[in-house]
C-alpha cells in the first residue's frame, strides 16, 4: 500500500523540507465484526482542523505520542473486512500494534440489547460497524477533555490545535497536511503561562493540565492498572481540577469505556431525553433513562448520536468570548 501526500501551490508540486521518511511499516487487521472505519475512528478527532488528525480521501492519519516515540498511523478500509495500516516514526510499532484497539477490537457489544427502545434498535440496525475505539494513550486523552472543560467545543478545539501545533512535535511520514504529535508529559508542563494566555485557554484548565502533568506517569500507571470505571474515577477525580466529567470523557477516548456517561455536560442530558422522550432532561433524568443499559451507556449514546435525532435549537448559538487580548 502505497501514502503518496504531494500538496500543489500555484500549480507545481511543493516538497516536503523534512527529510524523507523513508518507507513505513505495515500491517493487515482483519476485524471478526463489521466495522465502519470513519465512524468508529473520527469520534477521537478535536474538530476539523485537529493536527493529530485528519482524513485525505478514503485514509485517516493520526499522529500520536506513543510509549515508544511519536508516531504516524494511516489507517485504510482497503475491502470490506480488511484494513490497512502504515505508520512512521520511533513509535510505529506500537501505534501499529494498536490499530486492532483504535479499530474496536477491545469492544464487545455481545451482551447489548437495543430492543429496549425502537430508536436505539433501529440505529444499532443500521450502524452494525459502529465500534468503540481504544487509544490506550491515557494523558494525552485526559489533557484534551481538561481542555474542553466548561468553553464551546469551538473553543476547546482551538485551544487545542495551537498548544499542539506549538509545543508538540512534527509528526513523520507523507501526511496530507502539516500534523503533530501532543507534547509528552514533561512538555505539558512546561509549556509556559503566556503561551496557554495566547491559545486562549483560561487559567483553571491550564493550571488543570500542568498539575496533572506533574504527577502524569503516576497516574497513567494507576488508571490503567485499575479493574473498572468506577476505580478510575476515583484515581482521575482525587487530582485537582479533575471532575467525573472530565474523568468519563478520559475513559472513553484511552480505554474505550462502554459505560462511561459524562455527567455535567452542557448539552448530553438534553439530548439524550429529546432522543428517548421527546423532552429535555437533566442529569438524574438521562441516567434514570440510560438504567436499563447499564454497563452499555456509551454505547447507546454514541447510537443515539448516529441516529441524527437532534433537539431543536431554541436560541442563537453562543458566541464565545476571546479574552486573550485582556
Amino acid at each position: 500500500m502505497t501514502f503518496v501526500a504531494p500538496t500543489r501551490r500555484s500549480g507545481a508540486v511543493v516538497r516536503d523540507p523534512r527529510p524523507d521518511p523513508g518507507r513505513p511499516l505495515e500491517t493487515e487487521y482483519r476485524p471478526r465484526h463489521p466495522l465502519d472505519v470513519a465512524r468508529t475512528l473520527l469520534f477521537l478527532r478535536r474538530g476539523a482542523n485537529d493536527p493529530t488528525m485528519t482524513v485525505s480521501g478514503s485514509v485517516v492519519w493520526r499522529a500520536s505520542r506513543t510509549p515508544e516515540g511519536i508516531a504516524t498511523l494511516a489507517i485504510r478500509g482497503t475491502s470490506p473486512g480488511v484494513v490497512r495500516g502504515a505508520a512512521w516514526g520511533p513509535g510505529r510499532e506500537w501505534a501499529l500494534a494498536q490499530l486492532p484497539d483504535l479499530c474496536g477490537a477491545a469492544d464487545d457489544p455481545s451482551s447489548f440489547d437495543g430492543s429496549r427502545h425502537p430508536l436505539i434498535a433501529e440505529s444499532h440496525r443500521r450502524n452494525p460497524g459502529l465500534r468503540l475505539a481504544r487509544t490506550g494513550l491515557v494523558f494525552d486523552a485526559l489533557a484534551c477533555a481538561i481542555f474542553e472543560q466548561k468553553v464551546t467545543g469551538m473553543q476547546a478545539f482551538a485551544a487545542w490545535r495551537r498548544i499542539v501545533t506549538w509545543h508538540g512535535e512534527r509528526a513523520p511520514g507523507p501526511t496530507p497536511r502539516p500534523m503533530f504529535a501532543p507534547p509528552s508529559i514533561d512538555g505539558w508542563r512546561d509549556v509556559p503561562s503566556w503561551a496557554w494566555h495566547r491559545a486562549g485557554l483560561e487559567p483553571p484548565q491550564s493550571k488543570a493540565v500542568v498539575r496533572a502533568a506533574r504527577r502524569g506517569d503516576a497516574l497513567v500507571r494507576a488508571v490503567l492498572a485499575a479493574h473498572d470505571g468506577e476505580a478510575v474515577d476515583r484515581v482521575l477525580v482525587s487530582q485537582p481540577g479533575i471532575g467525573p466529567w472530565t474523568s468519563a470523557e478520559t475513559r472513553i477516548r484511552a480505554l474505550g469505556d462502554p459505560d462511561a456517561v459524562s455527567v455535567g455536560d452542557f448539552h448530553l442530558a438534553h439530548e439524550v431525553g429529546y432522543a428517548l422522550t421527546g423532552e429535555r432532561v437533566d442529569d438524574d433524568g438521562m441516567l434514570r433513562l440510560l438504567a436499563p443499559w447499564a454497563g452499555q451507556r456509551q454505547r447507546v449514546i454514541r447510537l443515539l448520536y448516529a441516529s441524527g435525532i437532534r433537539e431543536p435549537r431554541r436560541a442563537p448559538r453562543l458566541h464565545p468570548e476571546d479574552h486573550r487580548d485582556r
